[in-house]
């Protein structure tokens, strides 16, 4: 934790760059075969050496971040603030549920609060003022600064309990290694159960990876993905939580499945015409059998997650691949295979068996024009490689 000196010293060096907006452009347009070297030479001879510093890494970090806002070429970021931020779009798929007065505990730069500020008065809480300072400039490029207040104050301190609530505890608490442990969090799970019982709605936010299963009863567990990677487990709470226990969400295409994981039990059966490759929003939700069910796809095996079916089956929740050969795991039968179908180049896929991917690609006889993909899976007990194509039409 930063001490005060040092908290102000990064506050003045921000202020710096906020008046400073021709440091940005000198960056963004340095003079013709302008060195790296000789940029920060010219700029150390302008401005201090802490805006330079910080400058070089908001502009790495604004490129980086361009994946997450949409803004993101003009908002203030740290590595940490970045990396913890939600996504816009993940931010705004949570915060339709809330209304009204929102607490947004641990705000850090501000990524929720700015999607809950665009429907809500929120009140954004963090024990570091930069971060505080950030949220509120960034909230400011996004048309919001008059629905978001912020505070710098540890959130245990604060005794209001009005309104919703919502937190992203701290996974790196005292700036230790990232823990997935939930009673290792700052606020750890102790005060988050008691913050549960105090408001009478609201989200926790949680890495999908976290020990969330079991801990929050009579809680909603959303599970997000956004473009065919798990994102975010966000538990419900009091008034915002759903009447099932899990629930999945895949976002662009707002699709979403809500069920209890143990009220349904998918086939399992050999591997038929098609195969298909879940959401992990699914998978990690337990929910794959219930959407198994609906489709009425079948399961490879009990101890995988590929399913399988005979007709096509498009859907946002799976990606769909066309059967070419079931092959025993075996090199030789392999590199025939892609022989045999003309392969050119191979995508490769495997959830439980243990397989060097690129050890494999090295093997393969990679010479033909059509690409190919083997998805490694047990198939009724036994290791199995799938040889197929992709559907393009299989969009998530």
């Amino acid at each position: 934790m930063l001490d005060s000196e040092s908290f102000a010293d990064e506050l003045r060096v921000l202020n710096e760059l906020k008046n400073s907006p021709q440091l940005f452009e000198e960056l963004a347009h340095p003079q013709p075969r302008e060195t790296e070297f000789h940029l920060q030479q010219r700029l150390r001879a302008q401005f201090s050496d802490g805006a330079v510093r910080t400058a070089l890494t908001l502009r790495d970090l604004r490129r980086k971040a361009a994946a997450k806002f949409s803004r993101a070429d003009q908002m203030w970021f740290t590595p940490t603030g970045l990396e913890q931020a939600t996504s816009e779009a993940i931010a705004r798929h949570k915060a339709k549920r809330f209304e009204g007065l929102v607490w947004d505990y641990c705000c850090g730069i501000g990524g929720d609060s700015i999607a809950l500020a665009e429907r809500c008065e929120v009140r954004g809480v963090d024990l570091d003022p930069s971060m505080c300072l950030r949220a509120t400039w960034n909230s400011e490029l996004f048309g919001v600064a008059d629905r978001l207040q912020t505070l710098t104050q540890d959130v245990t301190t604060i005794s209001e309990r009005t309104g919703l609530l919502h937190i992203d505890p701290d996974r790196r608490p005292s700036g230790q290694q990232r823990t997935l442990r939930i009673e290792d969090f700052s606020p750890g799970l102790e005060v988050l159960k008691t913050l549960i019982a105090e408001f009478r709605g609201g989200a926790i936010k949680l890495s999908p990876a976290s020990n969330f299963v079991g801990k929050f009863p009579g809680a909603e567990i959303e599970l997000i993905s956004l473009n065919g990677e798990c994102k975010e487990a966000t538990v419900w709470f009091g008034d915002l939580a759903g009447s099932e226990s899990f629930r999945a969400t895949v976002l662009p295409s707002g699709e979403s499945i809500s069920a209890d994981p143990l009220s349904a039990r998918a086939d399992i059966t050999t591997t038929q015409a098609f195969v298909f490759d879940p959401d992990p929003a699914l998978v990690r939700s337990g929910l794959l059998d219930v959407l198994a069910e609906r489709l009425q796809v079948t399961r490879l095996d009990d101890a995988e997650e590929y399913l399988t079916a005979p007709n096509a089956v498009i859907s946002p929740w799976m990606q769909t691949f066309r059967v070419l050969d079931v092959l025993p795991n075996n090199d030789r039968e392999v590199r025939a295979a892609c022989r045999r179908f003309d392969f050119g180049s191979v995508e490769i896929k495997c959830r439980h068996l243990s397989v060097d991917i690129e050890k494999v690609r090295r093997k393969l006889p990679l010479d033909g024009s059509r690409p190919g993909v083997l998805i490694y899976a047990r198939v009724l007990g036994k290791a199995t490689v799938i040889a197929c194509e992709r559907l393009h039409n299989s969009a998530q």
